[in-house]
C-alpha cells in the first residue's frame, strides 16, 4: 500500500489495483471535522457523531476520489448483499447489509469501519466492484464465500479474473478471542498465531484462494488499526467514530 496525503486527508492506496484503474482509498481519521472521541474523518452516523459533521466528511471523501454519490449500508456483521444495477443520482445508505455490489461506474461504494475488514474485490474484464465488511461474525457467517458467490451468479465474473484487497484491520497482534472455541470452527483454529491470538486477514485469504483467487491477486495491508492511533478501533477506545474504505469504478 501506498499512503497518500490530499488537501489535509491521509489515505492508502493498493498500487496493483491503482495501476488496473480502480478508483479507491482506505481513509485515516486524519482531516476531516468531527471532534471528541469521533475527531477527525469520522464517516458513520450510527456512532453518536453530529450529523452535519459526518455530511461534511463524507462530502470531502467524494471530492477526494472524484465521485459525486456514495453507496454505503448500515452494517450487521452478516452475510446480506445489496445489488445496485442502475444509475444512482443521490447518496444512499440501505439497512442490514455488509456487501455491496454494483456495475456502475461513478458510484463511490463505502465500507465503515473501527477494526473490520473492508474486501475490495475488483474484476476488471466484467467492470464489476464489490466492497465487503467483514469482522471475525462476518467470516465465520460465510460474508467472503457469499458475496464470491453473487458475483459469479449476477455477473459472471470469475474467480481468476478477480483482484482483492484486505484494507487495515485488527491484526494478529491484538486478535485476542479467549473463547475462540465456541466461536469459531475448527477451519479457523490453524491461524491462530500464539495464545489466544488469530491472524483473521489470513483467514479471509485464504478463503479466497478456496474461492478461485488467484494468491498474486490478493493483497494484504498489513497494518494493525488497534496499533496504529491514525485509524479508529473499537477495541482500543470502545467509544470511537469510523474511518472508512472506498472504492468506485
Amino acid at each position: 500500500m501506498q499512503a497518500v496525503t490530499y488537501r489535509g486527508l491521509k489515505f492508502y492506496q493498493f498500487q496493483a489495483l491503482a495501476r488496473l484503474g480502480l478508483r479507491h482509498a482506505v481513509f485515516t481519521r486524519q482531516g476531516g471535522h468531527s471532534s471528541g472521541p469521533y475527531q477527525g474523518l469520522n464517516l458513520s452516523f450510527e456512532v453518536g457523531d453530529a450529523p452535519e459533521n459526518v455530511q461534511r466528511n463524507r462530502r470531502l471523501i467524494k471530492e477526494t476520489l472524484g465521485v459525486s454519490v456514495l453507496l454505503s449500508a448500515k452494517q450487521i456483521h452478516g452475510k446480506r448483499a445489496f445489488i445496485l444495477k442502475k444509475p444512482l443520482s443521490e447518496d444512499l445508505e440501505v439497512s442490514g447489509y455488509d456487501i455491496l455490489i454494483t456495475d456502475q461506474p461513478g458510484v463511490g461504494v463505502l465500507v465503515k469501519q473501527a477494526d473490520c475488514q473492508a474486501i475490495v474485490l475488483f474484476d476488471p474484464s466484467r467492470r464489476v466492484l464489490a466492497l465487503v465488511h467483514a469482522g471475525w461474525r462476518g467470516l465465520v457467517a460465510g460474508v467472503v464465500e457469499e458475496a464470491l458467490c453473487l458475483l459469479r451468479k449476477e455477473f459472471n465474473s470469475r474467480p481468476e479474473d478477480l483482484w482483492a484487497a484486505i484494507s487495515p484491520s485488527l491484526g494478529p497482534c491484538c486478535a485476542e478471542f479467549r473463547d475462540y472455541q465456541k466461536i469459531f470452527p475448527p477451519e479457523f483454529w490453524p491461524f491462530r498465531v500464539q495464545g489466544n491470538y488469530f491472524d483473521l486477514p489470513a483467514i479471509t485469504r485464504d478463503k479466497l484462494l478456496q474461492g478461485g483467487l488467484q494468491k498474486e491477486k490478493i493483497f494484504i495491508s498489513g497494518i494493525c488499526t488497534k496499533c496504529q492511533p491514525e485509524f479508529f478501533s473499537y477495541r482500543r477506545e470502545k467509544r470511537t467514530g469510523r474511518f472508512g474504505t472506498l472504492a468506485a469504478l
